[in-house]
């Protein structure tokens, strides 16, 4: 007999044991944030800025998530949106339902991930309910936290570097039963344990951007950050920019933030990151017409020297097309530009005389491999790291908040209450958290 949604959140809300969670009977169907295959057409013919995810982001029941070997399904209490989430919900650059597409011919396993709709979701924080055959690491009753990097490592290329597999995928965007359910499936290999002294909600928010951040600035398979390198971070009070500003505050390098308001700057003050540079306040224009106006980095980089008299070593770049010219040319000789994403536009601009006459290189950092996630999720179990979360919308409003990260109107990152009824539940470990409560309460202002 089916079992209810409710069941399983009053178990997990009342702390029930292992072995209730295990016998539990999961209902066949849940409610999920998904797309439409036969919508992906809809926003046919209007820019990019123009496409609403709330048109197009559904919140409806959708069947039970399968099980099959070395999976697992957790029950969702919260998730977080990510820009992968907007890109899913527009059909830009490309619908995503090409990638489930080709993932259904790799086999019958494969096959179960190619329907006619998407559930969205590339974070989670939840509860084990059961495991497929050869799952041994984890059981029902697991709390964790759910990292993207879904992959199986038969071939050769990954056993180095995971990301490298050729079947490397997001989980929740080039794969189907993400994160933005009430349940939802991965792969064994995909959990860590939650950190037990944070909420779900900012338990959720650690696996993509957190994970992102230190491969680009902290692994040797990125830029390999040393003590005293200065870093110039985009966007560094959001989801991305804000854990790569304690990443580098942490690993004893000096940051240098570029945020869009003043409110932005006084938080990263108070963070530590004592150089801060107000974009908007003033008012760079990196690009004159259909052409890049070298003046304007030839300022951007004296601004940044008067800070701390050098060019930046490294160049922390996820904006793209908007920003990347500027960041080659103020990247300092031999220095790197690092970059993940492209969120103002993929096709990058940059004058290439300024690269290879300075010896200068470019590091393209997608995700990180299990190593480096579990690596940046014990630095937050240990409480060195804190997500910037600045607000929870619950399952229903996906849409909306999906719409915020796409117009940059948020700060950190957004999340998602699933099968949690409330923000503030999950913390295990009161004495950690009372122990880094300055840290999590500064880190709240983001939502002031």
């Amino acid at each position: 007999m089916a079992g209810s949604i409710e069941t399983i959140r009053s178990l997990i809300l009342d702390g029930a044991p292992g072995e209730d969670i295990a016998g539990v009977d999961l209902p066949e169907a849940v409610e999920a944030a998904f797309v439409r295959r036969d919508e992906q057409e809809m926003f046919e013919g209007i820019s990019f800025e123009e496409r609403d995810p709330r048109k197009s982001l559904h919140v409806e029941e959708v069947p039970l998530p399968p099980l099959g070997p070395n999976e697992c399904r957790i029950a969702v209490m919260a998730s977080a949106v990510n820009f992968n989430t907007v890109w899913t919900s527009i059909f830009q650059p490309v619908s995503t339902f090409a990638f489930l597409e080709r993932f259904g011919r790799e086999g019958d396993l494969s096959a179960r991930h190619n329907l006619d709709y998407h559930v969205v979701g590339s974070d989670a924080a939840g509860v084990v309910l059961d495991t497929g055959p050869g799952v041994t690491r984890w059981k029902p009753g697991d709390r964790v936290t759910v990292h993207c990097n879904y992959v199986d490592m038969e071939g050769h290329e990954g056993h180095d570097d995971s990301m490298l597999d050729t079947r490397q995928r997001i989980w929740g965007f080039e794969s189907n039963f993400g994160g933005m359910a009430q349940i939802a499936m991965v792969k064994s290999n995909q959990l860590m344990p939650k950190p037990r002294h944070m909420t779900w909600e900012e338990a959720a928010c650690l696996g993509l951007v957190s994970s992102t951040s230190y491969r680009m600035l902290v692994s040797r398979n990125g830029a390999g950050m040393k003590q005293g390198d200065i870093v110039l971070i985009w966007g560094a009070t959001g989801g991305l920019g804000g854990f790569a500003c304690q990443y580098v505050l942490n690993g004893g390098g000096i940051p240098v933030g570029v945020v869009s308001s003043r409110d932005k700057v006084e938080l990263l003050h108070e963070i530590g990151v004592e150089h801060v540079i107000d974009r908007k306040a003033e008012g760079y224009a990196f690009w004159d017409g259909d052409r890049q106006d070298m003046a304007e980095f030839r300022r951007f980089g004296k601004q940044i020297r008067s800070f701390v008299g050098e060019d930046p070593d490294i160049v922390f770049e996820h904006p793209g097309r908007q920003t990347f010219g500027a960041s080659v040319f103020v990247a300092k000789k031999g220095g790197i530009v690092v970059t993940c994403a492209s969120t103002s536009g993929y096709r990058h601009e940059y004058d290439n005389r300024y690269l290879w006459m300075n010896l200068k290189r470019i590091i393209g950092s997608h995700f990180a491999n299990y190593k480096e996630a579990w690596e940046a999720n014990r630095l937050a179990y240990l409480g060195h790291i804190h997500p910037i979360l600045s607000k929870t919308y619950p399952l229903v409003e996906s849409g909306e908040a999906a719409y915020q990260v796409h117009h940059n109107l948020h700060k950190g990152k957004l999340g998602i209450l699933c099968l949690a009824p409330e923000e503030g539940l999950g913390v295990e470990d009161e004495d950690l958290r009372a122990r880094h409560l300055d840290k999590i309460n500064l880190f709240k202002r983001f939502s002031d």
